[in-house]
């Protein structure tokens, strides 16, 4: 490999960082350096890599590969052996020397890093962990690490990762075994998840001796998350839902990521040509929000999917896809049904059912009460009773459907 400079590497390397989507910062423990000891922060809030913390504002880090190098030849992958690829790579003193310059130009908060395979799993583990470690220990960062671990690496090296990273992840990859033995046949699932189950014990472990010695160090205290490829193999949408559900009970993740297929340079024949339809990762970031903050099950967001092809529909989210397939719970009584039920209806998020319970606890609620708790109402019409509207026949109307699903709009590319 010629020689590059440190700003060739990272215009290549951060580029090939883009498709990895997992880099939320949410759970992360609190430190900051205002006593005079030390340099960064963690104190930026619930998101970072360029998303945005409760109170609005964007929070971002150095996202970044070691290297894309790679000994594996997975068919999805841009970076895999075979691929006609740039090739660059960092050493662990180039990553940290960019972090520290980063963070005091005041471009970062954090870093999230990732790598492809280099000589052998454990050989690239070592130089992922040395950069956390040296960022640790050699100048007392504070800030935001997230570290992409290798399934296949010495327990112990991942075990070190957790010592120095607020959050740890570990790719499934792909949402079936039978896609990941296709399309990666180097890659074992039970490997993966062996290597999970293994890091969640180590975090439960790290959290007991917390609560017992305060001088006992951090593991992962921002948790584990994990990402899969959406629409490279013939998993369904109900496959994929099913298994995100198990990975959360088993795993205790804190994230499910998906990202959807991207078409790549010389693709194999086993790929799709066309790349899925960006309103399916969403529809399963939707339905993904629906288990973990609305209390639903698995089974019933699998329901909302089309009972031939197993997809959820694009042009309706997944919850009001479950309420037009299960009309009989519906309408719900604003001013008596219970949360639970609440949060079932269409259009009603959790702040605005919030508002509701509270709100009735004083007043009986009308319709143009629960108007000025949401959006619009146009949704929630057919599927709530309220003190003076009831929707008598329009629940059981056959073109219910087309009345409430949203109306597609042109956006403006130069609206003020």
């Amino acid at each position: 490999m010629p020689a590059l400079e440190v700003a060739e590497k990272l215009t290549i390397l951060a580029d090939a960082a883009k498709y990895d989507a997992s880099c939320s910062s949410s759970g992360v423990k609190k430190r900051d350096s205002r006593d005079g000891k030390g340099i960064g922060s963690t104190l930026g809030g619930g998101g970072i890599c360029h998303a945005y913390a409760p109170d609005g504002r964007c929070i971002s880090l150095l996202k970044v590969l070691l290297t894309n190098s790679c000994i594996f030849d997975c068919h999805y992958c841009i970076n895999r052996k075979s691929s006609n690829v740039r090739r660059a790579r960092f050493t662990a003193k180039e990553v940290v020397d960019l972090t520290l310059d980063f963070y005091r130009r005041n471009y970062i908060e954090g870093l999230f890093l990732s790598s492809g395979i280099i000589r052998t799993p454990d050989y690239t583990m070592e130089q992922i962990v040395e950069v956390a470690r040296s960022l640790r220990e050699d100048h007392d960062f504070r800030g935001y690490i997230h570290l992409k671990t290798i399934p296949d690496a010495d327990p112990e090296l991942v075990a070190a990762a957790g010592r120095h990273a607020d959050r740890v992840s570990i790719n499934v990859e792909l949402p079936t075994a039978s896609g990941l033995q296709r399309l990666a046949p180097e890659k074992s699932q039970s490997r993966i998840e062996g290597a999970m189950g293994t890091m969640r014990s180590a975090i439960e472990d790290g959290a007991d001796a917390r609560k017992r010695f305060r001088s006992a160090p951090s593991f992962a205290p921002a948790g584990q998350s994990t990402q899969m490829i959406v629409g490279a193999d013939a998993a369904t949408d109900r496959d994929i839902v099913s298994r995100a559900a198990s990975l959360y009970e088993k795993f205790d993740l804190k994230r499910v990521y998906y990202s959807a297929f991207s078409p790549i340079p010389d693709a194999s024949t086993v790929l799709p040509l066309r790349r899925p339809p960006l309103m399916r990762e969403h529809r399963l970031y939707q339905s993904d929000w629906l288990i973990r903050f609305y209390q639903y099950s698995p089974q019933e967001v699998s329901a909302a999917a089309d009972a031939a092809t197993g997809m959820l529909p694009l042009d309706i989210d997944p919850k009001l896809a479950w309420a037009l397939q299960f009309r009989d719970r519906f309408p719900i009584d604003v001013n008596r049904a219970p949360r639970e039920m609440l949060l079932r209806i269409p259009g009603l998020g959790i702040k605005a059912v919030d508002a509701i319970v509270a709100a009735r606890r004083w007043r009986t609620l009308r319709m143009e009460d629960v108007a000025r708790m949401t959006v619009s109402v146009k949704k929630l019409r057919p599927f709530i009773v309220t003190a003076d509207w009831r929707p008598t026949a329009l629940l059981d109307r056959a073109d219910l459907r087309p009345l409430v699903t949203p109306r597609a709009t042109q956006l403006e590319l130069f609206a003020a």
